[in-house]
């Protein structure tokens, strides 16, 4: 009876022959829009055309185990309907996180909407990488050094979400389908990452901290009582005891800190050693300084020291800091070295 009402309302006529099978051939024709579209709501008017995801953001996550599983590397795109996107790139150690750096979409976020509706249509049409339908696998961390890879869908109109969680080799960069798992639904999901990843940071990605060991930040700020402008490396010698290494590393955290060497962090000097990233005096607030790498190369292990300053056109408050970065880093061949110092230019109001 409501159906016979509506047509009425619509064709002004009577219900009979000629309105039922308008009414009929109406109904066929939502029907079959919902079945090309995908993603239908019914519930909701408002979204009843919509793919899911359509109108939300798409979050892609890739963890990955560095050294033995004592350190990691978490890479995460978080891409919204409107084209903005940002990245934010995480290296730990221990437990404790090393450094952390994020980065927005260059250029304006409209330049992204056409790629990110195509994405949607994929994962909810394409049979080759559909999620729509895909079960979620509890997954808490992945075997054989493989990366844990988690594509999130919100759809803010629906206020749902839908979360797919597999195993892939390589990193946010390197990612690659063979050998992901643990069932044949994972390759699915590690191709959606993979174009997320395309369409917003590119093809030819590169993590900031790409080659590094992980390092677990020990202090890190702009106020130090050590008075010198010179990096150090705290390491023992190699097969040498480590008690002139132990002692050095007292000394500059009592005059780092001004505390007594029985509130030195402890170190074990056979396998880790600590890097004292320091740029002297600076001048403007805003300034500080990141050691964002520790790489081993063919003769020994650059470490590499970013100074962050602000960028063009800000007018930072005047007053004197001394930047600085120290951290706890897994033993790495001689010899150790910092790498010239680099400056980074950071939107205003970034540190």
């Amino acid at each position: 009876m409501d159906d016979i009402m509506v047509i009425e309302r619509y064709t002004g006529r009577a219900s009979g022959g000629r309105a039922r099978i308008r009414k009929v051939a109406v109904t066929v024709s939502l029907t079959i829009t919902c079945a090309a579209l995908g993603g239908c709501d019914t519930t909701d008017p408002g979204s009843a055309l919509l793919r899911f995801g359509q109108s939300g953001e798409i979050q892609v996550t890739v963890e990955t185990p560095l050294h033995l599983g004592l350190g990691w590397k978490e890479q995460a795109i978080t891409w919204r309907s409107d084209g903005a996107w940002r990245i934010r790139e995480e290296l730990g150690y221990k437990g404790v996180v090393g450094e952390v750096d994020q980065r927005s979409n260059p250029g304006l976020p409209l330049l992204y909407t056409a790629s990110y509706a195509t994405v949607i249509q994929n994962l909810n049409d394409n049979p080759g990488v559909k999620l729509v339908g895909v079960d979620h696998l509890e997954l808490t961390e992945c075997d054989d050094g493989k990366s844990r890879v988690t594509v999130r869908i919100l759809d803010s109109r629906r206020g749902q979400q839908r979360v797919w969680v597999r195993c892939a080799f390589g990193t946010l960069a390197t990612l690659q389908t063979a050998g992901s798992g643990p069932d044949v639904d994972a390759a699915r999901v590690v191709e959606v990452a993979m174009r997320v990843r395309d369409n917003t940071v590119g093809s030819d990605f590169r993590s900031i901290y790409v080659g590094s060991l992980p390092f677990a930040t020990i202090d890190k700020g702009t106020e130090t009582g050590w008075q010198m402008d010179e990096s150090l490396i705290f390491r023992s010698p190699d097969g040498e005891g480590h008690s002139e290494t132990q002692q050095a590393w007292n000394d500059f955290w009592r005059t780092h800190r001004g505390n007594n060497a029985a509130d030195t962090p402890g170190i074990d000097w056979s396998r880790e050693m600590a890097l004292a990233g320091l740029v002297g005096v600076r001048e403007e607030v805003g300034d500080s300084v990141e050691i964002r790498g520790v790489i081993t190369v063919s003769d020994g292990t650059k470490i590499e020291l970013v100074e962050r300053v602000p960028g063009d056109f800000c007018a930072p408050a005047r007053r004197e800091v001394r930047p600085f970065h120290i951290v706890l880093a897994p033993r790495a061949p001689a010899p150790v070295f910092f790498t010239d110092l680099r400056l980074d230019p950071v939107p205003c109001g970034t540190s």
